[in-house]
């Protein structure tokens, strides 16, 4: 007589005092998957934005080092055969006489557009915070400047700033006072390039200055209206130190940019007359391409005198926030 082979039977057993027991489940023969490592997703993050700093930061400002360590021609420039010259370009730009006019007019239109951008910035910004009907349309009206490309800005201030049709002078002779040669007097040229770049840069630190703001509890405007406080001391004891570090990144990117303003200086005065509105940037320019026998290498010397102190207010801005994050 044939026996059946049945399979094993993998259901509970009951045993003879009547308490199930389960049956052992059958072994995986399949292993877990290893978690994906993170770093593999970190550099996958930042491979692009690496190799866009190399490419577009890290590379042109290697060549610009370059270009001001090397003697180089509109030959050797095409060819790439410029023999080393050290720090000689370096000597030269220091020896120049237009160094010391460009380096006072650098300061002075760096330092005078941060400080009135700043101080328009941050009282516009007090204003608009009032929450007042057509607040809001306001605030997108002064944009405009900031919206504007910049050449059409630079040749607005220019037809303005005319000496015998600008709308300017026709005003000063509407009420009696004598016109001014604005852009070929250089008593006024490097005034003029001023007004106009401080018109361009007051929308925005009016824009990050009004962001910090809001960041502000109106709770604390209320405590201090109840004891007393009126509106100048809510502004120094509340508003101003709240603000500071919104402040201090405006003044940075303020400065950087304001360093190497070019447009506008270059398309009202081209850095004249006499070289009374010269900054290193457009000294930079002519020395590079705005003569007939370029010179290279003195022009990427002035340029990378700009990148470090550039550099120098960074580290130092960096600094100071370091010491406020610690006390």
């Amino acid at each position: 007589m044939k026996q059946t082979v049945r399979p094993p039977d993998h259901r509970s057993v009951r045993p003879r005092n009547g308490a199930a027991r389960a049956a052992p489940p059958p072994a995986r023969t399949t292993e877990r998957r290893r978690p994906t490592s993170p770093q593999w997703a970190a550099w996958a993050f930042l491979t692009p934005v690496t190799l866009y700093l190399a490419l577009f930061y890290a590379y042109p400002l290697y060549r610009n080092l370059d270009l001001s360590l090397r003697n180089y021609t509109v030959r050797s420039f095409v060819q790439g055969d410029a023999p080393f010259s050290g720090l000689e370009n370096y000597r030269k730009v220091f020896d120049d006489p237009t160094f010391a006019p460009a380096l006072l007019h650098t300061v002075v239109f760096t330092g005078v557009c941060l400080a009135f951008q700043y101080a328009i910035g941050l009282a516009l910004a007090v204003f608009f915070n009032q929450h007042f009907r057509l607040s809001a349309t306001l605030r997108a009206l002064f944009l405009v400047p900031w919206l504007l490309p910049l050449i059409v800005s630079a040749s607005t201030w220019s037809w303005m700033l005319n000496s015998d049709s600008g709308i300017v002078n026709a005003a000063l002779h509407a009420v009696g006072l004598a016109p001014v040669n604005w852009l070929t007097s250089p008593s006024w040229s490097l005034t003029s390039v001023i007004i106009a770049n401080i018109w361009i840069g007051v929308p925005f630190n009016l824009v990050v200055l009004y962001s910090g703001l809001q960041s502000i509890p109106s709770g604390l405007y209320e405590a201090a209206a109840l004891d007393g406080a009126g509106a100048w001391r809510r502004f120094w004891s509340i508003t101003f130190p709240l603000l500071r570090p919104v402040s201090a990144i405006t003044l940075l990117l303020g400065l950087v940019y304001t360093l190497k303003v070019f447009d506008i200086i270059w398309i009202m005065t081209k850095g004249g007359p006499a070289d009374a509105s010269t900054t290193f940037a457009t000294w930079s320019y002519r020395l590079g391409f705005g003569n007939l026998l370029p010179a290279f290498g003195p022009g990427a010397a002035v340029g990378n005198l700009l990148v470090v102190a550039a550099l120098a207010f960074g580290l130092l801005y960096m600094r100071v926030q370091r010491k406020q994050a610690y006390s």
